[in-house]
């Protein structure tokens, strides 16, 4: 399981970035999401929840959300595609365009995420991902607060230094309702037509777009970013957080 010091160090970021907010987590529901939702209603609670429902996503998804609404009594703000721009789309490309050209898939990944996670973030001044620095090459420098250059915002990352097996232990210590297709190997979760299982040893993002090279494999929705300055926002330290006792 995750160390004290990893824990209490996870809730001082969330104290930044409430501190710092308005706030926002974008929660997608996959194991940090769960993982932070846990930490946040418990220890932040003036961090809001919100989810991109792109219209494709598992049903697994959605019965994990309800299970998190009805365990913690979390409060989830949905944000959905412009259906105008949806409908031009589909009517011109079709439904699954998706895997005709990386062209597509990154224009539906536009409307159908980075649209919508734009009008999410407004007014907001932090906003809390679930990335973890153990995710991949691409993720291996993350750091734990981080300016987003794309949309003028602080981001924060509260698990960027935990491991796979502390998000999990984590997740059986404390009984938190997670997604079924984590047991059918799928370890990232995405819309139901872009995602697939992965077999032993490869990449846990492998899944993801798999028709695609590991190059392309984006969607818009992180932008450059650069480390955050000490003074943008302070992070507590750890013997000012009290004994949270998990």
């Amino acid at each position: 399981m995750a160390s004290p010091d990893k824990i209490d160090h996870a809730i001082a970021i969330l104290q930044a970035a409430q501190a710092h907010g308005p706030a926002i987590h974008t929660n997608s529901f996959g194991p940090e999401g769960v993982v932070l939702t846990h930490l946040i209603t418990a220890h932040t609670p003036d961090i809001a929840t919100a989810s991109l429902d792109t219209g494709r996503l598992p049903e697994q998804t959605y019965a994990v959300a309800d299970a998190l609404r009805q365990r913690y009594g979390l409060v989830i703000d949905w944000w959905f595609p412009d259906a105008e721009s949806l409908g031009n789309f589909t009517r011109e490309h079709g439904v699954n365009a998706f895997y005709n050209s990386v062209e597509l898939r990154r224009a539906c990944c536009g409307i159908r995420k980075v649209e919508p996670l734009g009008r999410m973030l407004v007014g907001k001044m932090a906003w809390i991902t679930g990335r973890r620095r153990q995710q991949g090459l691409k993720r291996a420098a993350l750091p734990e607060r981080e300016w987003d250059e794309q949309r003028g915002i602080l981001k924060f990352n509260p698990l960027a230094e935990w491991t796979h097996d502390d998000v999990w232990t984590f997740i059986r210590a404390n009984s938190i309702p997670y997604n079924a297709l984590h047991d059918q190997g799928y370890p990232s979760i995405g819309c139901a037509p872009c995602t697939r299982a992965i077999t032993v040893g490869e990449d846990p993002r492998a899944g993801r777009w798999w028709w695609e090279q590991d190059s392309t494999r984006e969607c818009g929705l992180h932008g450059p970013a650069r480390p955050a300055a000490e003074d943008e926002t302070a992070v507590p330290p750890a013997e000012a957080i009290p004994d949270v006792g998990l």
